[in-house]
């Protein structure tokens, strides 16, 4: 039988006191006081007889192509791994380090920078290290509910879509977990799949935090012992039920709520499969049958890796000189108001400049093109299969691969290997909203994605 071996490692990648901090355009403050939780870059790595896989989730919103390059060819460069073997992927939390919106910055850009050169190298490592501690393990996984996530296309009286509460709209709720034993059966590493956007905690937070990814991490490690990796899941229109706000309580609640359910689902699998056998019967007030739960080999643990570019159609876009001039110009006055303006008018400016901004990075990257090749990465570890994007997929996307798969276990994400781009499905172009606008990408490009993604899975499959 194959052996699948594993390791994990981690880096503390929490930024200093003084960080410029937020993923938000309503953000007054640019430094952050300091981090409520820590905030960590966590890998497993996967090996068998034929190859290493390795799977690094990082406490972060995400970064540009550039600076994911830089971290991609880090780890590819200390560990040897090729980049189709490399899964790189972020939780999203908004109340991060800012890594990519610096242009709008007037304080502590120095200590960002320093920040961002040095996270290839603390990544990287996390892989080195996981990959010196390889030693045997089996697999298993189950499937729970968590009710934090709620659909945020609200549709307001007058017809315009918002990002807000929708109770009724698509959500998935499943908790998708993978529990790694060593071969005496103690924890090694438990994944854990969940779609919400990490936006519980708002623009009012002087903190840096994990938002409930990081929270959900720490009760499974407290519950399980082992290491915890989070892969966010298909979370362009999911969002917490409970939202934008500064008070700590509520992410500390909802990743505690997370991390118990999906606790409670690892302690629940056997990667030992066991069956009953009858050794004999005991008189006492009535006759008990006695049994022996003996172990029975388990399936072979099959790791496989499939990565390939779809060529997915895009909108048109300005010249981005246009679009640059624009975002220059609220740059300008937003840096003019933050020197003695008030605090409503740096709140609206800092908002114009970083939509202004947006619009000059889709500028930037897509005009005068067509399609874009996009990466579609997928990872089979036994009964259970690991399938990625960049950018923001639409929950639908996930649940259609999900029912379609042949796995009993499809964990498909996005946020990972680069990309901030929203994936909306065609039913959501006529409505509009922010996914919408702010997309690059033409209707039809999620069903592209799905229909390859299926593809995909079947030929992990069938390998």
């Amino acid at each position: 039988m194959q052996e699948l071996l594993a390791g994990t490692g981690r880096s503390d990648i929490t930024p200093a006191p003084g960080t410029p901090q937020g993923g938000w355009g309503a953000q007054t403050h640019q430094r952050g006081l300091g981090s409520d939780l820590p905030l960590y870059a966590t890998a497993l790595v996967l090996k068998d007889a034929r190859q290493t896989v390795a799977i690094i989730d990082v406490d972060a919103i995400g970064f540009d192509p550039e600076w994911t390059g830089k971290i991609l060819d880090a780890v590819a460069s200390l560990t040897g791994l090729p980049l189709s073997n490399i899964r790189f992927s972020c939780t999203h939390t908004h109340s991060g380090p800012n890594t990519f919106r610096i242009p709008v910055l007037t304080e502590g850009r120095d200590m960002i920078l320093e920040y961002l050169h040095g996270l290839p190298m603390q990544i990287s490592g996390a892989v080195w290290q996981a990959m010196q501690k390889l030693q045997p393990v089996r697999v298993g996984a189950a499937q729970g509910e968590c009710d934090i996530n709620m659909n945020r296309r609200q549709v307001l009286p007058d017809g315009r879509v918002i990002v807000g509460r929708n109770p009724g709209g698509p959500v998935d709720r499943a908790v998708r977990v993978v529990r790694i034993d060593t071969l005496d059966e103690q924890p090694l590493a438990t994944i854990v799949h969940y779609a919400c956007h990490p936006t519980t905690v708002g623009w009012d937070a002087l903190v840096n935090t994990p938002d409930y990814p990081g929270m959900a991490k720490q009760v499974v490690e407290e519950q399980l012992g082992g290491t915890c990796l989070f892969l966010q899941g298909a979370t362009g229109n999911i969002g917490p039920r409970q939202g934008f706000t500064g008070d700590l309580k509520v992410y500390r609640r909802f990743g505690r709520l997370l991390g118990l359910e999906a606790s409670k689902l690892a302690l629940g699998i056997d990667t030992v499969p066991r069956e009953a056998k009858l050794v004999g019967l005991q008189e006492s007030g009535t006759t008990i049958a006695l049994f022996e739960d003996v172990p029975v080999p388990p399936p072979p643990a099959e790791l496989s890796v499939r990565s390939r570019f779809l060529s997915l159609p895009l909108k048109s876009f300005p010249a981005p000189e246009e679009a640059e001039a624009e975002a220059s110009g609220f740059r300008e006055k937003l840096a003019e108001l933050r020197r003695e303006g008030t605090e409503a008018e740096v709140r609206a400016y800092t908002s114009k400049a970083t939509q202004a901004g947006m619009r000059a990075d889709r500028a930037r990257l897509y005009h005068g093109r067509t399609q874009i090749d996009w990466q579609l990465q997928g990872i089979r570890l036994g009964p259970v299969a690991l399938v990625c994007i960049p950018g923001e997929p639409f929950t639908e996307i996930s649940q259609e691969i999900a029912a379609r798969s042949p796995f009993p276990h499809t964990l498909f994400s996005g946020y990972s290997n680069g990309g901030f781009s929203y994936l909306p499905v065609r039913e959501a172009y006529p409505e509009g909203g922010y996914e919408v606008e702010t997309s690059p990408f033409a209707p039809g490009a999620a069903e592209i994605v799905v229909e390859e993604a299926l593809k995909m899975l079947q030929e992990l499959w069938n390998a």
